[in-house]
């Protein structure tokens, strides 16, 4: 009798939680990588604020409740993105034994990190190498370090949902995961081309991230906090987390106007900043108090971007940044990306990762984090 044979098909579920919603998506790797299920679900306030879990029994409840009814496997890597999570390069002199490596990381992180050690959770990634002027070799080094305090409070909630956490992971890099690859549509002229991985080019021997001379882009998720990332292919160079983001946005008019914060959401999505407030339909006193929030917050987003590139320029051998993608829930702000395009200056492009072109808008953007999580790393 012939055998039969079957390829085991790997499935993690990203999951990524903003204060106002849960976005998970199954990922399936056999040999390429196929989305398989996914779903958003809505929070209540007062479960999670600023990208920190502050009910874990009730944030447990909801992502059980969302795993149920989308029929999500178990697997879970979840994505972190608040002011208690530092990521810092490093260059460090090349060390071949991988413990040695993290004996000089962990050494050279004590004065890098913002944060006690001892009281930290501590990873790392090797995104380059490089030759100085004296012909040493040099390594290149992403760590990030997190708060174990904040790591606790989210196990604690995956496990009152029934879910394996698999990795905790920087949401930035899932965003880098998600969108390095794509071609986003562009706002005004601009297009934007991929690089290849470290990991591609390193296999076919041309120069590795810190030799060759390619360009970075920005990303930037406009959530309910503002993710922002500089990277070259996957690997990341600089990340920072903005506590402002769109979240902000629709509190700051929900108190002006006594409206729920989800009806705020809404009311920023159809007043928009493309058409002159004349033209928008319904109580004129919201669209008012709406368009002003609105300017005022992406004027906001336009400082925080600002002073991140400013930021990332300004440290030795930032790599030149060409064009700024953008994604999340913010990009369906009518007229936000063009608004932030003309403050800055800079050519935007808005990208949504192809695998969830089924999903209606609303959920693609939401998930594109919540996928990117689930790529392999």
């Amino acid at each position: 009798m012939a055998r039969l044979t079957t390829q085991k098909i790997k499935a993690t579920v990203g999951l990524d939680i903003e204060t106002g919603s849960i976005a998970a998506t199954e990922v399936h790797v056999n040999g390429t990588s196929e989305v398989a299920g996914g779903g958003v679900m809505p929070l209540a306030p007062g479960i999670f604020r600023e990208g920190e879990v502050a009910d874990p029994a009730a944030l447990g409840q909801a992502i059980k409740e969302l795993f149920t009814r989308e029929k999500l496997s178990r697997d879970v890597r979840v994505g972190i993105a608040n002011q208690r999570v530092a990521v810092r390069s490093m260059r460090l002199p090349a060390i071949d034994n991988r413990d040695e490596l993290e004996t000089a990381i962990r050494f050279q992180a004590q004065d890098h990190i913002p944060m006690p050690l001892d009281q930290s959770v501590l990873d790392w990634q090797v995104v380059g190498h490089s030759t100085d002027e004296n012909g040493e070799r040099k390594v290149d080094v992403v760590a990030v370090a997190a708060r174990r305090d904040m790591i606790v409070q989210m196990l604690e909630a995956l496990s009152i949902a029934g879910v394996r956490p698999i990795g905790i992971d920087h949401s930035a890099f899932g965003m880098i995961r998600a969108l390095a690859r794509e071609v986003g549509s562009p706002v005004g002229p601009g297009q934007f081309v991929s690089a290849p991985s470290y990991e591609e080019r390193a296999a076919g021997g041309a120069p590795t991230v810190a030799e060759n001379h390619a360009p970075a882009k920005l990303f930037c998720n406009l959530g309910d906090v503002t993710n922002l990332a500089v990277a070259r292919g996957t690997s990341c160079l600089f990340t920072r987390i903005a506590s402002f983001g769109m979240e902000g946005i629709a509190q700051k008019l929900a108190e002006r106007r006594r409206l729920t914060v989800e009806h705020s959401r809404q009311w920023l999505i159809h007043v928009g900043l493309d058409q002159p407030v004349e033209a928008v339909e319904g109580d004129v006193e919201h669209i008012v108090a709406a368009r002003e929030c609105l300017a005022d917050g992406a004027a906001r987003l336009a400082d925080e971007l600002r002073v991140s590139m400013d930021y990332y320029l300004a440290q030795e051998g930032a790599v030149p940044v060409e064009g700024i993608v953008v994604c999340g829930p913010g990009t369906r702000i009518p007229g936000m990306v063009e608004h932030l395009q003309m403050s800055l200056g800079h050519a935007f492009s808005v990208a949504t990762p192809s695998p969830l072109g089924h999903l209606d808008a609303a959920d693609a953007v939401r998930q594109t984090l919540s996928f990117g999580l689930a790529l392999e790393e």
